[in-house]
């Protein structure tokens, strides 16, 4: 049986369970659609918001990056853990107790404006639009091996599956279809990564096999993969972050941003008691870590997986030639998602740090082919040649490397990973049935979270009142339609990885809703005139700062200046910015509210009912 009729039986099984369960749990009323009519119990619950939270970012992109960036990368971890558990404890209990549908329901209830509320729908619209953008890419990136599609195609058909189950089912049919979503990830997950930690270090428990030795040299695993990538060039794997104010910034953006985002607090107005809220936000963390716990080690092997497909023999060895590489190297090309150019003409594949000479090289060569600036593009070939030369005191140089000639998508390396080792076909199936669950599940509870801000708090709250149940409900379907054709549209060329799309938008809902949610409950001087001043503040002081980087409104070639370090502002990254925009949020809104009047006596008395711990009803409407 071939690979492909493996992968089409495994993602087919996993996709008929999803409709299955999504037609049996439709949602037939607007409380079926946003909170699943609030009776899920919190173990259930704790899954369903799992799979929600463990995107393509986590089970695709993130080991992708962790592969790459090494130590440096943990801070995906850190952050979006940690984040976690502001979540349960400052977060979903209070919100629960508030019980109302979503977060804009409460922002304009508690600080008695619809202008407020508006500004979160918008908060929420563009966090939620950025975030999904990431989904759709990885589900792209999944559906285009599996299928051995292209990437456009497999994004396309990701669309299609996720609109019949979501506009469909509702957050009724979103939390148990995620629920067996959670069980195929977690299996397609862990049971690679058993395969390969067994064959790479004889231990069968990934996270432990991380810090064993090598088989094959006897040495640990990460000392092994520190002398390798360094022998190429690279920054050892385990080796310090130099900016930690950086590190420091982001994984307090990772971690406010997870506490604020709309997908993931909606889901605690599904369970009946504000203790449920609390016991969700447990579990929760309970399932995700099963995932964290072996994503370190999948990243690691993944790299060192990759560099002896290559280096066969070892590094100081000549490379695999290239027609003598792998099928699933062939197969991945097909995609895309894997780019070679023979730079020295030696038909081998040359994988190292090239000081950027091989992309130079490209880019000049595209200059004088297109017509574009042949001089600027021939200057920086010449001054990446010069470090080129350097690297590793003229290794590279003597052996007749021109630039590295692969380029590998981080967003493959987890779907690549058992083909990489050899693993069986049924195992490639299965982490491709995984890979898809991740995507489309979270890909869902934005489109949810999207929907309900439009046709809840837009339409239902300010612009027509008086709509029925049945014309809301339409309209949600609706407007989840439209957002899921803007999010694969964005989706074709996003303004990064999985993984890093997944970070600005982190970014967004800390600078903006975090600090208007934290201040909404633990503050009874906070005013609606504060509120909208730091909301907008936040918003705007994030956007602008990843434009300029990023390119306005992730357009490619609109951006001010270039995406390194040396143009950041005080070296703080894009992804990092959204603690500061959080930290302008906070300032500007108590600056605000203490120079104009107190909010009304019953807001305040309100603010009082919201942090005491028992008395909240179920979510209701308006």
């Amino acid at each position: 049986m071939s690979q492909f009729t493996i992968n089409i039986i495994f993602v087919g099984l996993s996709f008929a369970l999803y409709f299955g369960i999504a037609w049996w749990a439709r949602a037939g009323s607007t409380s079926e659609f946003y909170v699943a009519g609030g009776g899920v119990h919190p173990v259930v619950n704790g899954m369903a918001t799992a799979a929600d939270w463990m995107s393509a970012a986590s089970f695709i992109s993130m080991a992708g990056i962790i592969a790459t960036g090494g130590y440096a990368a943990s801070t995906y971890l850190m952050g979006w853990t940690g984040g976690y558990v502001l979540l349960a404890m400052l977060l979903a209990p209070y919100l629960r107790k508030f019980g109302k549908f979503t977060v804009p329901d409460f922002i304009g209830d508690r600080f008695y404006s619809k202008t407020a509320a508006m500004i979160a729908v918008v908060c929420l619209i563009i966090a939620s639009t950025t975030y999904v953008i990431g989904q759709m890419t990885g589900a792209g990136v999944a559906f285009s091996r599996f299928l051995e599609v292209d990437s456009t195609t497999g994004l396309i058909i990701a669309a299609v599956v996720v609109f019949f189950y979501a506009v469909l089912g509702g957050m009724k049919g979103i939390t148990y279809t995620q629920v067996a979503q959670y069980v195929v990830l977690m299996i397609a997950y862990t049971i690679p990564a058993v395969f390969i930690s067994l064959e790479l270090t004889g231990n069968p428990i990934p996270g432990l096999g991380l810090f064993s030795n090598h088989v094959e040299s006897g040495i640990p695993i990460l000392t092994k993969l520190d002398q390798i990538v360094v022998d190429l060039g690279f920054t050892a794997y385990t080796a310090d972050v130099p900016n930690k104010l950086n590190m420091v910034l982001f994984t307090l953006s990772l971690m406010i941003g997870t506490a604020g985002l709309p997908h993931v607090i909606i889901r605690f107005f599904t369970v009946p008691k504000v203790a449920d809220a609390r016991w969700t936000a447990g579990w929760t963390l309970v399932f995700i870590a099963l995932l964290y716990f072996t994503a370190p080690a999948v990243g690691a092997m993944a790299r060192l997986n990759l560099i002896d497909t290559v280096y066969p023999q070892g590094v100081d060895a000549p490379a695999i030639e290239y027609d003598q590489r792998p099928d699933w190297m062939r197969t991945w090309e097909e995609t895309g998602l894997i780019k070679y150019k023979d730079l020295n003409n030696d038909g081998r594949i040359q994988l190292y740090n090239d000081s950027g000479l091989g992309a130079a090289e490209l880019a000049l060569a595209a200059a004088t082919t297109d017509g574009g600036d042949v001089a600027t593009a021939t200057t920086t070939v010449e001054k990446a040649k010069a470090e080129h030369a350097l690297e590793r005191d003229g290794i590279f140089v003597d052996r007749g490397w021109a630039g590295n000639e692969l380029d590998v998508n981080a967003d493959i390396l987890v779907l690549a990973n058992p083909e990489i080792a050899q693993l069986p076909g049924w195992v490639i199936g299965l982490i491709a049935a995984g890979g898809l669950a991740a995507a489309l599940s979270t890909a869902a509870g934005l489109l949810l979270a999207i929907s309900s801000a439009i046709s809840h708090d837009l339409i239902k709250r300010n612009l027509n009142p008086n709509i029925t149940d049945a014309g809301e409900l339409k309209v949600a379907r609706i407007t989840m339609a439209i957002a899921l054709v803007v999010a694969t549209y964005l989706g074709i060329n996003p303004p990064g990885f999985a993984a890093q799309v997944v970070a600005l938008a982190f970014g967004i809902a800390g600078a903006s809703l975090f600090p208007a949610l934290m201040m909404g409950i633990f503050s009874k001087r906070i005013n609606n005139l504060g509120a909208i001043a730091g909301m907008l503040t936040g918003l705007i002081s994030i956007l602008v700062y990843i434009f300029i980087y990023k390119g306005w409104f992730f357009i490619t070639g609109t951006a001010n200046f270039p995406d390194t370090e040396e143009y950041w502002l005080f070296g703080i990254s894009p992804l990092s910015f959204g603690v500061i925009g959080a930290l302008l949020n906070f300032i500007v809104a108590f600056a605000v509210s203490y120079a104009t009047a107190p909010p009304p006596a019953h807001i305040q008395e309100l603010v009082e009912s919201v942090r005491s711990p028992r008395g909240a009803g179920g979510a209701i409407d308006h």
